[in-house]
């Protein structure tokens, strides 16, 4: 069994583009979770100073990243980021410097999924 890895991503939305960037994020989860990538955990979504929006999530393994650059479904969804946000070394927002970094949180509401038969998850 493989172990399961967090991630924290910073998506710098385009001008224009917050609003879309937000539903993108909304329904980023829950895409990976359908298509048995993803694990159950809730993300963290979160604002920076900047405006960039932080995402912790966990995917279900290293095979389960992957396997999403093979997915047309998960690759589909990546062009749509694309069109609105550009993806942001931590070390780059305003509160990386800071000893405690401060976020303000964001609340999206993610509908739940049944989980895929384990033996059907990139595991």
């Amino acid at each position: 069994m493989s172990v399961p890895r967090i991630v924290i991503v910073a998506y710098r939305p385009k001008p224009g583009k917050q609003d879309i960037l937000l539903a993108e994020v909304r329904d980023h989860v829950h895409l990976l979770r359908s298509e048995g990538l993803a694990t159950d955990r809730h993300p963290i979504v979160l604002r920076s100073k900047d405006g960039s929006i932080l995402e912790i999530f966990e995917w279900a393994s290293p095979a389960a990243i992957e396997e999403a650059h093979n997915n047309p479904r998960v690759q589909a969804m990546w062009g749509r980021f694309a069109q609105c946000c550009d993806y942001a070394p931590l070390n780059t927002l305003p509160e990386s410097a800071d000893l405690f970094a401060e976020f303000e949180p964001v609340e999206i509401h993610i509908a739940p999924i049944i989980q895929p038969d384990p033996a059907q998850r990139a595991e």
